[in-house]
């Protein structure tokens, strides 16, 4: 059976992140990872946090705190809010970590070796004001492109197009503000990403079954006005991995470190290194090196858009350039981007709603529906709080959750807490299941393909099956006049409660976790043979009668929350 090799792109430590980055990498993989381990398959599920770079300086400045605790409260916290919302890693680790110090050092001799690094001489802006170089990050002003107004000197965000901040329009420093600017010389290593080109190219060309925006992303990269360029991989900064060529000084290279671009991807393999380190596993190359057993590896990434370029083309290029047996990844699902009440979310900005702000007033749950149920796969997706209260009203609380206690009561009104004794299903039943059969390997095909919207629809008709059964066949009806009848139907009601948990775990685990104990199960297989599965609750088997899985969002909470949530974060 094939292993899964699963990351999502890894969050900047700068600050709690917003429900977008959430659906835009973390959330999709843990839904993917969730559903491959119900399916028995060995998962290896792996994010970190990306402590390097001017962000995590900027933010470290504005919390009055040194770079070094800094980072580590904001992992903690950031590990901590993964796990409110059931974000199943088998490892959360750290871009700071010793193992991606060591590995970023030997990829970067590795490279060095097949003369693919080169080192230049460049003008790079300086600011007066603040006496130093300023990495990209830390300069800001109008995209030449597009004419966002807030593109940073790397890229920017708005278009994704690829700049330097020379390309700037009133570019200014992100410390002082000051425009006091101007271009120095500086020495720095550059990969020489140009002469990989044709391989990378040959590579995405054979990835048909890639998304569309994934491809185009990467062919726009590739060549679109010069191409694909050279790219520095250091920069001027204390705050990174120390510049060295694998365990050796790095002569010219003192007080350097490898820019955030560089050694972030790289920790997606450190962090398996951390993972057995930590004593979670036994041998990372398997997972890693095609030498020692990686071929029977898929490897899946999970991103946003506005990370599709360094993954498709950056990392790769390191990979590749590195002539060793590194796996590469098999397919990247990118992520258009969610936008908030007409406008973006933004960390930097504190606009929208954050993580842990979500789980003040809601559990996990309701979130996780809406935003996988919404997932901006094939365009950006708009959160509004009209929408949301409307979702989870319909789809958790009078769909999903009012099959569970419709059925449950009336159970226990009429037959007890057990499920009771019945005769033979009748054609409705076997309607029922046998359309039942076709939708769940319906949704196995979505979930497969990994098309989240697709299978939230298919799970929300599962669901749906169930209350129009029930709403046809009437069981309090039919009690009053043929109390056997009703047992045939209340039996198989009660069956559908493992079933719908198990198939909904990977979208709402906590809910699926409280039926399956209502229902006294232990986490049943996957339901390969719907009619087997729709049997598992034999007659006299104890139940309970469950809390209320989703309470209603009210009129006045929605409105409560969206003034709370209509400026921005303190």
């Amino acid at each position: 059976m094939t292993r899964h090799l699963i990351t999502s792109a890894i969050p900047y430590i700068n600050g709690i992140k917003h429900l977008g980055n959430l659906v835009g990498s973390q959330l999709p993989a843990d839904l993917y990872a969730r559903y491959l381990r119900a399916r028995g398959h060995e998962v290896l599920f792996l994010c970190a946090t990306d402590e390097h770079g001017t962000p995590a300086e900027l933010a470290a400045t504005k919390a009055g705190k040194p770079i070094e605790e800094y980072c580590a409260e904001m992992h903690a916290i950031q590990a901590e809010i993964a796990a409110g919302f059931g974000l199943s890693f088998d490892h959360f680790g750290r871009s700071s970590s010793l193992q991606n110090r060591a590995l970023t050092q030997y990829f970067a001799g590795a490279l060095a070796d097949q003369g693919l690094i080169e080192e230049v001489v460049e003008q790079q802006v300086y600011s007066n004001a603040d006496g130093r170089f300023l990495p990209d990050r830390y300069i800001e002003g109008t995209c030449p492109n597009c004419g966002f107004e807030s593109a940073r000197g790397d890229q920017c965000d708005n278009c994704t197009k690829q700049l330097d901040p020379v390309d700037l329009i009133d570019a200014h420093s992100t410390i002082s503000g000051s425009t006091d600017l101007e271009m120095r010389e500086t020495k720095h290593l550059f990969l020489r990403q140009s002469q990989l080109k044709d391989r990378l190219d040959d590579w995405i060309s054979e990835k048909a079954d890639w998304p569309v925006l994934t491809t185009s992303i990467a062919r726009k990269w590739l060549h679109d006005g010069d191409g694909l360029r050279d790219r520095g991989i250091t920069r001027d900064l204390d705050w990174g991995v120390p510049v060295k060529r694998g365990a050796d000084d790095w002569p010219g290279m003192e007080g350097k470190v490898f820019y955030v671009w560089f050694d972030a991807p790289i920790e997606y393999i450190a962090c398996a290194q951390e993972w057995v380190d930590a004593g979670k596993g036994d041998d990372w190359v398997r997972w890693w090196r095609t030498d020692q057993g990686a071929d029977d590896v898929r490897y899946t990434q999970f991103m946003g858009k506005d990370n599709v370029p360094f993954h498709t083309l950056s990392f790769p290029a390191t990979i590749m350039g590195s002539n060793e047996p590194w796996k590469l990844v098999d397919y990247i699902k990118s992520f258009n981007y969610l936008t908030y009440d007409g406008g973006q979310f933004s960390t930097s900005r504190g606009r929208g709603v954050f993580m842990d702000q979500a789980l003040e007033i809601l559990p996990a749950d309701y979130w996780r529906w809406w935003l996988l149920s919404h997932a901006p796969e094939t365009s950006d997706a708009e959160f509004t709080w009209e929408n949301f209260q409307t979702s989870v009203n319909k789809d958790l609380a009078d769909v999903l959750g009012n099959f569970i206690s419709r059925i449950t009561k009336f159970c226990r009104s009429k037959f007890g807490e057990a499920v009771p004794s019945a005769g033979e299903y009748g054609p409705a039943e076997h309607a029922l299941i046998a359309d039942l059969a076709t939708r769940v390997a319906q949704y196995q095909i979505h979930m497969d393909a990994m098309e989240v919207r697709k299978s939230a629809q298919e799970l929300r008709a599962i669901w749906s099956a169930g209350n129009e059964y029930l709403q046809a066949e009437a069981p309090w009806t039919t009690f009053k006049t043929d109390p056997e009848k009703a047992a045939v139907q209340v039996r198989l009601a009660l069956n559908l409660i493992p079933l719908y948990a198990v198939l909904s775990a990977p979208f709402i685990p906590t809910a699926a976790a409280s039926m399956l104990s209502a229902m006294h199960v232990e986490t049943p297989d996957w339901p390969d043979d719907v009619p087997a599965a729709l049997e598992g609750l034999a007659a006299g088997h104890i139940f309970e009668v469950p809390e209320v899985l989703f309470a209603k969002i009210s009129d006045e909470d929605r409105e409560i929350w969206a003034e709370r949530f209509a400026g921005t974060r303190d």
